[in-house]
């Protein structure tokens, strides 16, 4: 069996990477915090080390799933980072939602040193994580994708190739405006029902067999009526994805104002301190 090695095993990326040791792969983890190893190994059954080359060095496939573009490229391009570590021939998949920019930069730097790359972004946050049925929007080349597509599909339902490297990204971020925008339409129509005197649940279930039903409704929308609002998607990284998505737009003459808009309400609970709540915490935004 081929070797695994994932970094990032975060709220979503543990459960990704613990479907991979259920079907069989022997994954090895870089986990940062040595108080959370002996956890993950018992609960995932991956094997945990402290240091990113600990992980790669033997490794025919490493995933990567951080928080930041600067986190992206400490991992690929750091003196103990991916390109410095892993064996030639090895297989780079990041799945972290980060800049389509890094991506083509990560699989030019990649052809040099011998290691194939791949951006790969999900969508459909701790839930889809946790049931294996996340969509995978994949950049990269098509024989790479056959490659991996074993391991993606212990991971995901949906796996599209988008194009070449960056083009995944591409794909992420334009996930991450209808997300935007149904975030805040779920969340103002809660607050639009409690106003008025509606039952929200029953307000959600007339809807969302309608016109303005979608997955936001179905599964976030119900863990604000449950007064749950731990991450599966943090609301610091939800505005890292906005941000990115903004500035990439600007840079070719676009300016989306709903995008702009949401990621202003977000920007505003970030300065409250919500930061670290679920991105269904927008409800605080109007309670207060």
């Amino acid at each position: 069996m081929k070797k695994v090695a994932w970094i990032g095993a975060g709220v979503m990326g543990a459960p990704m990477a613990g479907h991979l040791v259920k079907k069989g792969y022997a994954v090895t983890a870089y986990v940062r915090r040595e108080e959370k190893r002996k956890q993950l190994e018992e609960e995932y059954g991956f094997h945990c080390v402290g240091s990113v080359r600990e992980a790669v060095q033997d490794a025919d496939y490493i995933f990567s799933m951080v928080g930041y573009p600067k986190d992206v490229e400490e991992v690929f391009l750091g003196e103990e980072g991916i390109f410095a570590c892993a064996k030639t021939g090895a297989l780079a998949v990041d799945m972290t939602t980060s800049s389509p920019a890094l991506a083509q930069r990560l699989y030019e730097e990649g052809k040099k040193k011998g290691i194939r790359v791949m951006d790969a972004p999900v969508s459909g946050g701790d839930s889809g994580a946790k049931a294996a049925s996340l969509s995978i929007m994949v950049g990269g080349d098509e024989k790479d994708l056959e490659d991996v597509m074993p391991l993606f599909q212990c991971m995901g339902k949906s796996i599209n190739l988008m194009g070449p490297a960056g083009c995944g990204q591409h794909t992420k971020a334009c996930n991450q405006i209808c997300v935007a925008g149904a975030t805040a339409a779920y969340t103002e129509a809660l607050v639009y029902a409690e106003k008025v005197g509606l039952d929200p649940e029953k307000m959600l279930a007339a809807i969302s067999g309608g016109a303005a039903g979608s997955w936001q409704i179905n599964n976030m929308a119900p863990r604000v009526l449950k007064g749950d609002l731990a991450p599966g998607f943090f609301i610091k990284h939800f505005i890292k994805d906005m941000k990115i998505v903004d500035e990439e737009s600007r840079s070719r003459g676009v300016q989306l104002e709903m995008l702009e808009a949401v990621l202003r309400l977000y920007e505003g609970m970030a300065q409250k301190g919500y930061e670290n709540d679920g991105s269904q915490a927008l409800i605080k935004y109007y309670q207060e």
